[in-house]
């Protein structure tokens, strides 16, 4: 079938993007689903940092590609051997595949799939190759899902079907911010009730987490990002106390906030020298989670002694190192009852030809998440 689609055509074109397009918006073709795998008609997709890090080559990805791994939509044709889900069920995508029979999904960890990691990688499906065409030409899928299209093809692995009341634009920002940010603070055990944690880089992911600490009972939440309306909404949402991340005294503040400093960091900016900024402000005994995605060539310089002789860790997060299948309807029921407002994440909601622009205003932090509304 024919679907319109956002095709990343080149690596590394420069800005503004709004001029240089790196994204081109047309008619590609999507084949039909395979055996697991399912068609969806893509209602809402979220603009991330991952997306904008394959653009601009911090994370290269193969192309031509069709971007985007954070949606929602509505299944409109099942393959063979997809029998728990129906036509009109509405579901969210998962960007990591687990095809539950490697070593991390047999031991509860989805979000490490090896089969999963390694098609994303490629740009292909789970299954194997590609369903996205142009021309006779291979376009490939983004983490298996390549949610910028106005229909997907998505391996059954990839979807949580959701209850039908929940609107589609806020289901969508569960796939990746919430799941990542919000998952990180209640997946770790690193943010108990009464417990001082930091949020370091306060993107759409970030924001999340400052709603999951609040959630999960924080008493203090300090929030740290460069620019002074992120570190407003952080307020709004949940944060006791917001610095900027440029002091040259900010250890020194954070700790003097907390007495000495916070039990959990956890860092989202995607930069090495943010991850140092959150080891550093962690008390003896504090840990640090880190669910930024860095440039590959980023080296990371810490003191080993201070893990032994302060007894801190350092600790990744991936997906919010949870289980979607579990984690999506229990965010969701903490968005019904009040309890996590992913509603006030959602700064702009667009069309799919403005997503050059798009992708301008995050790079330029102007933007918490910028929502695709596709129309029926």
């Amino acid at each position: 079938m024919k679907i319109t689609a956002a095709v990343l055509e080149e690596i590394g074109r420069p800005g503004p993007y709004a001029e240089t397009l790196p994204l081109t918006v047309g008619q590609i073709d999507l084949a039909d689903p395979q055996r697991g795998e399912v068609l969806v008609r893509v209602a809402a997709a979220g603009l991330c940092h991952s997306d904008l890090s394959v653009i601009n080559g911090d994370r290269p990805r193969p192309v031509p590609m069709v971007l985007g791994h954070e949606g929602s939509g509505v299944v409109e044709r099942l393959g063979e051997g997809v029998d728990d889900l129906k036509v009109g069920d509405h579901v969210v995508f998962v960007f990591v595949p687990s095809c539950g029979h490697c070593g991390p999904c047999q031991a509860g960890r989805p979000a490490l799939c090896e089969p999963g990691a390694a098609a994303n990688g490629r740009g292909e499906m789970l299954a194997g190759g590609t369903r996205l065409s142009r021309g006779g030409q291979v376009v490939h899928h983004m983490t298996g899902v390549s949610s910028y299209a106005s229909h997907a093809v998505i391996s059954r692995r990839s979807l949580v079907k959701i209850d039908p009341d929940i609107p589609l634009n806020i289901a969508a920002l569960m796939g990746c911010a919430v799941l990542t940010g919000a998952g990180a603070v209640f997946n770790m055990g690193a943010v108990p009730p009464g417990s001082r944690a930091a949020v370091v880089g306060l993107g759409g992911v970030g924001l999340a987490a400052i709603l999951g600490a609040a959630a999960a009972g924080a008493e203090t939440i300090i929030a740290v990002d460069t620019l002074p309306a992120k570190l407003d909404l952080a307020r709004e949402l949940g944060a006791t106390h917001c610095f900027d991340a440029s002091d040259p005294d900010l250890t020194a503040r954070i700790k003097e906030a907390t007495g000495g400093g916070v039990d959990a960091a956890l860092e989202f900016a995607g930069s090495a020298r943010a991850l140092e900024s959150a080891f550093s402000f962690t008390r003896r005994g504090g840990t640090t989670i880190s669910a930024g995605l860095t440039n590959p060539k980023a080296v990371l310089n810490i003191s080993p002694l201070t893990l032994v002789a302060e007894e801190r860790s350092l600790r990744g997060s991936y997906l919010g190192s949870g289980v979607p299948a579990r984690d999506i309807p229990r965010f969701l029921g903490l968005y019904r009852r009040g309890k996590l407002a992913v509603d006030r994440l959602m700064t702009h909601r667009i069309r799919l030809d403005q997503i050059n622009e798009g992708f301008d205003r995050l790079h330029h932090g102007e933007a918490i998440r910028q929502v695709i509304e596709f129309q029926d």
